[in-house]
């Protein structure tokens, strides 16, 4: 019989303490570098998730690492919004300068950006109800729970926040029925949709959505959690659909791995709020602001951008040979360097052999594997990755 460690004993005391709300798995990583994670034996896996789109720049990015220095040189991580601090009025005007918004709400998350959007446009339309899509996910607080597509998600926690429908997406008449003039303060939507299968929303619908709610007088919110800030080859995912919303809601990737969302809204929803409207305590701090710029400036070099769209051409087109040499690869889909392979049977096995195989891909949904490696992957890291799931669906 085989006798455990007492190194083994405190790691397995240490994992008990944790809420089990994950059902982790693998190795324990202990570095990490470029697009590789290392484990506490030394072993390295390329990394096609990124922790969920979030790590665009990698692992140890200089970028990142400069721009925490320099924050722990300045002695400020945080102050609270009482008080102005520089790093985060820089963000905002970085974001502003680079998009269709005039006014940003920092927060710490996704899920408390589309909560935020939400009360925004409540407030400024006078009404209620939020319209959200089918396949949609937008977050696990109680009115973003209410707004995303996952029975399994939603059941525990019923009652949900009241008034939120979940229409078809990319379905004209339904869209059109929804959208009331008298009920309906916003409509959410993904324009790239991710734990809901990696689905390109059809630009042409979005642009209808669009003209809808202008008529109607309702919010468009684009949720860009995670298809936004490059991940799909542009600064924004909208900017390739040629559709503008009111609002757009960002956070994975936005400050390289730390906790850190973002609502991009017009001035007119920005005159209908007051202070006291709405507030977080952490949201645009000193640290978290002043690591986000430096993200936000690296990706927007048209130089950076031009490389995902380079390198995700190159992946879909390698992804689409893959489906076509296996009977199981049902859809391929995906935009920039945001993947998904739909299989014809669960997916989670897959995922496994490619992570005994030292490669980290994830599921979105039950049969669908994704990929969002960091932005700064490199091409032979991605033919290495492509070719061990070549392996794992034979």
């Amino acid at each position: 019989m085989t006798s455990t460690t007492a190194a083994e004993q405190s790691a397995a005391r240490a994992a008990s303490a944790l809420l089990d709300v994950y059902a982790r798995v693998g190795p324990l990583f202990v570095r990490g570098e470029g697009a590789e994670l290392i484990a506490d034996d030394g072993t390295r896996y390329l990394d096609l998730v990124a922790g969920i789109a979030v790590n665009a720049l990698g692992y140890d990015h200089p970028v990142i690492r400069d721009a925490i220095d320099q924050a722990l040189a300045s002695g400020l991580i945080h102050v609270s919004n009482l008080y102005r601090t520089e790093p985060g009025e820089r963000l905002a005007e970085e974001l502003v300068a680079r998009s269709f918004a005039s006014r940003v709400f920092f927060c710490n998350s996704g899920a408390e950006a589309n909560e935020a959007a939400f009360k925004f446009a409540r407030k400024w339309s006078g009404k209620s109800e939020i319209v959200a899509f089918t396949g949609s996910f937008h977050g696990r607080l109680f009115a973003s729970l209410a707004a995303t597509d996952r029975p399994e998600y939603r059941k525990p926690f019923e009652p949900l926040v009241p008034g939120v429908r979940i229409v078809p997406r990319e379905d004209w008449a339904a869209v059109d029925h929804a959208i009331s003039a008298s009920r309906t303060a916003a409509v959410i939507v993904e324009p790239l949709q991710g734990e809901g299968g990696v689905r390109p929303v059809d630009p042409e619908w979005l642009a209808f959505a669009r003209e809808l709610c202008a008529g109607r007088g309702v919010a468009l919110i684009f949720d860009e959690v995670q298809c936004g800030l490059g991940r799909t080859g542009t600064l924004f995912a909208y900017e390739q659909a040629e559709v503008v919303p009111d609002m757009l809601t960002l956070a994975k990737p936005l400050a390289g791995g730390l906790p850190m969302g973002a609502v991009l809204l017009t001035d007119g929803i920005a005159a209908a709020l007051k202070p006291g409207d709405h507030a977080t305590t952490f949201g645009g701090g000193p640290l978290v602001a002043r690591v986000a710029l430096a993200v936000v400036r690296t990706i927007a070099e048209p130089g950076f951008l031009a490389a995902v769209r380079e390198l995700g051409a190159w992946l879909g087109a390698s992804l689409a040979g893959v489906a076509a040499r296996h009977r199981r690869v049902a859809e391929v889909r995906g935009r920039g360097l945001m993947w998904g392979i739909e299989l014809t049977e669960p997916a989670a096995p897959f995922v496994a052999a490619a992570r005994e195989r030292h490669l980290l891909v994830a599921t979105a949904g039950a049969n669908v594997i994704r990929l969002v490696p960091p932005l700064v992957v490199t091409r032979e890291e991605l033919e290495r990755g492509v070719g061990i799931l070549e392996e794992v669906l034979s």
